[in-house]
């Protein structure tokens, strides 16, 4: 009962995938591919009788044990062909050759591909296709609401679609924009305003801005101020999330850069005190 009630769904973790992005553009010759798996649906008509089961032949969506089968797939498939699981990051692999490195991260479903070993990257991309018969989309431009863009000079990731749809759905498209995430004359506490009657809505705009933080750090100290008053959100809380609404209007489009000159050293910055 236990190996039943037990489901994996493959995801890897979002810092990985900027670091991945970064090995990926950091040599002219890195290929970045984005690939659909797909596992058959299943057939309709089965004629069982009293008494009897079906054994699974196949994983199929839309089942409790469907990704986890995929999963233990996948896996196989990838360490036969000689790719090793981080110890970090399950959905992470990678492999090394004398002729370069490839690494290959999952998303349930979907696969990124990169490396600077392009002949391994084509002999993985057959062997997927032989397995699960994938679909090769191209060049990686779009990937769990990020967005990418290469140039000579390196990669940039940014959340614009992202960011508009946000702005959009909570009727801010058309706000005047503000210069600062926060309003840092105002002090957020829990008792100077009125309780929100219901707290879903705020949950949820923070949500969504807690994920834009993986390519909008000039927004992850307002965030996180706000993620402090989830339990007892206020109207002066929702005032300060919409603040942050304000200040993404004026700026949709920023992200990270990611350059292609590989330079090592560590920079870090503090304040004065």
């Amino acid at each position: 009962m236990d190996l039943y009630d037990g489901t994996t769904n493959p995801r890897h973790h979002l810092s990985n995938f900027k670091s991945r992005m970064y090995l990926a553009y950091a040599s002219d010759t890195t290929r970045c591919k984005a690939f659909s798996p797909g596992i058959h649906e299943a057939t309709t008509g089965l004629d069982v009788e009293e008494g009897q089961v079906c054994k699974l032949e196949r994983s199929l969506y839309g089942i409790k044990q469907g990704s986890r089968q995929w999963n233990h797939m996948l896996h196989s498939v990838l360490v036969e062909a000689g790719y090793t699981k981080s110890a970090f990051d399950h959905y992470l692999f990678t492999k090394g050759t004398k002729f370069g490195f490839t690494a290959l991260l999952v998303y349930v479903d979907d696969l990124v591909i990169t490396g600077n070993d392009e002949k391994e990257i084509n002999q993985i991309k057959r062997i997927l296709d032989e397995k699960f018969k994938i679909k090769d989309i191209g060049d990686l431009k779009f990937f769990l609401g990020m967005e990418g863009t290469r140039s000579k000079k390196g990669i940039a990731l940014y959340q614009r679609k992202y960011v508009m749809d946000l702005l959009k759905e909570t009727r801010f498209e058309d706000c005047k924009p503000a210069t600062t995430p926060l309003d840092y004359t105002v002090k957020l506490s829990r008792e100077k305003e009125k309780l929100l009657k219901d707290h879903s809505g705020y949950r949820k705009l923070v949500g969504r801005l807690l994920y834009l933080v993986n390519t909008r750090p000039d927004i992850s100290h307002a965030v996180r101020k706000l993620s402090q008053f989830l339990d007892c959100p206020t109207t002066q809380h929702m005032q300060a999330a919409h603040h942050v609404l304000k200040y993404l209007k004026g700026a949709p489009a920023i992200g990270l850069f990611f350059t292609s000159e590989v330079n090592y050293n560590l920079t870090g910055f503090s304040d004065s005190d």
